[in-house]
């Protein structure tokens, strides 16, 4: 490998955090995830953790003592529920 090669490989890792911290993919902000909270906890949900994932909201959260994967659309509907074992 060049040095050229290892420069642009180096600059590419480096710009890639960059790009995945913004946008639709990026982080949200809390006012979001209280939003989410408050919803799924009316629902009777005790929510663990809030991320993105294939351009959907993943939602870990508890309910009756069961675990779940919630994934949300952006208008915060329940598309698709997983329960973990």
């Amino acid at each position: 490998m060049t040095r050229t090669m290892i420069a642009a490989a180096l600059s590419a890792l480096i710009a890639l955090p960059a790009f995945a911290s913004s946008g639709e993919y990026g982080q949200m902000d809390k006012t979001r995830k209280a939003e989410i909270t408050a919803l799924l906890t009316e629902q009777g949900y005790e929510v663990r953790g809030i991320d993105r994932e294939d351009g959907m909201i993943e939602v870990y959260a508890l309910k009756d003592g069961q675990r779940f994967e919630l994934y949300l659309d952006q208008d915060l509907n329940i598309v698709r529920t997983k329960i973990d074992d």
